[in-house]
């Protein structure tokens, strides 16, 4: 498919922003959504929505159908093994949080450990503190290199006959790299632990398959694959979601209700209590078609491109420092001005139209790491183009000149 067509689909980046078009690079935030999936979601609202699983009549059934056609697309989008594996959430920090919760209930107590990598998002390191507690048990925290890279190595020295748990992400949001998920997997298993992936930089922009990389959980949003907010994904393994209590209580969750007990449904159900987004869930159904059908060669290409053309035109500039130089990178670019805050220099980038996160990018053990306050972060979707980042360097090169002058 051609790029600009593509871009074409996002309405959103027709807007102009203090009279600039606007340049959207903070993706890894909140992707843009396209005219399909606004529409797929209208589609539901506007034509035949019914609550779910619970109506005998056509509007009701039509959206069961709509629901649960989703559930069978992300199987095959993520290559699970059945249909019961995939668990609706609110996003990726709803299902780490189900995971924590329920894994610990099930199979973690005093003294036993959960290894987390230090380079996670807050959200794959606060529900396991929190269980932590709950249960006894104690989080060890597992270094990146200077480069900003996962060792192997230094993991097979911090699993000992205690961990129960290692959570690490695919893809850092802070540094970009692309973690070698199929190696850290497989040492993990040799010593009998199970793993927790933390999806949400890598479902936009890379092929995988859960079963191929050996995933025992692995947790996505919505929102940062082009679909809508609020939706999120949890895959399990199907033995172990079946050993796992219910993370929440109420309907739809449940088979029987009485004072003297009560019986849960089975999966994926156990894990859905209360009505879900529906219409969201339609609207991720069409940004996965969406993603099929740009393929995801043409995805990595694009964003490579990108991602070397922006480390060029930064590399031209006096003074810039980056975090994380990995050699296999996604979508995103963090880096520093030396004598400029961040805050100040995305502030001034934004009067300028030009969209970037700055901060700690809810990453504190990162930026912990460095030594930092926050940074600048740039991060691509399939909808930037290389005259967007040729606006981002100019605008980039003049914030320098008002700021350090």
């Amino acid at each position: 498919m051609d790029l600009y067509e593509i871009r074409k689909q996002f309405p959103v980046l027709k807007q102009e922003v203090y009279g600039k078009q606007v340049v959207y690079l903070d993706s890894a935030a909140s992707s843009q959504k396209n005219i399909d999936v606004l529409l797929a979601e209208r589609h539901v609202t506007l034509d035949f929505y019914g609550n779910i699983h619970r109506g005998a009549h056509y509007m009701a059934d039509k959206t069961t159908e709509v629901f649960e056609g989703v559930r069978d697309k992300i199987r095959d989008f993520i290559q699970a093994g059945s249909r019961e594996e995939i668990i609706f959430t609110k996003g990726t920090t709803e299902s780490i949080n189900l995971v924590a919760f329920s894994f610990g209930e099930a199979f973690i107590g005093p003294g036993d450990e959960i290894i987390v990598s230090e380079m996670e998002h807050h959200s794959n390191i606060v529900p396991w503190q929190m269980m932590a507690q709950r249960r006894g048990a104690r989080v060890v925290p597992w270094p990146f290199t200077d480069s900003g890279e996962l060792d192997p190595a230094t993991l097979r020295s911090l699993i000992t006959p205690r961990t129960k748990m290692v959570a690490f992400c695919h893809v850092s949001n802070v540094l970009g790299t692309v973690n070698p998920v199929r190696e850290i997997t497989a040492l993990t298993h040799d010593r009998g632990v199970k793993v927790l992936i933390d999806g949400a930089q890598a479902i936009q922009h890379l092929p995988f398959s859960v079963q191929e990389i050996d995933a025992d959980f692995y947790a996505f949003s919505s929102h940062k694959m082009y679909g809508p907010n609020g939706v999120g994904i949890l895959y399990g393994k199907r033995e172990l979601l079946e050993a796992m209590p219910p993370y929440q209580g109420g309907g739809e969750m449940i088979s029987e209700v009485r004072f003297s007990g009560t019986t849960f449904n089975e999966l994926p159900f156990k894990f859905e209590a209360g009505t879900p987004h529906i219409t969201g869930v339609a609207g991720l159904g069409a940004a996965v078609d969406f993603l099929k059908k740009v393929g995801f060669d043409q995805i990595r290409a694009h964003e490579q491109m990108l991602i070397e053309k922006t480390t060029a035109c930064l590399r031209q500039i006096p003074g810039i420092i980056f975090y994380g130089q990995a050699p296999v990178k996604s979508g995103v670019i963090s880096f520093n001005i030396e004598g400029i805050h961040p805050y100040d220099a995305g502030t001034l980038l934004d009067k300028m139209g030009i969209a970037v996160r700055t901060g700690h990018h809810c990453a504190d053990p990162v930026m912990a790491r460095f030594g930092i306050p926050g940074t600048i972060r740039v991060s691509f979707g399939i909808y930037n183009t290389p005259e967007e980042i040729d606006r981002f360097a100019e605008a980039l090169n003049k914030v320098i000149s008002i700021l350090r002058p």
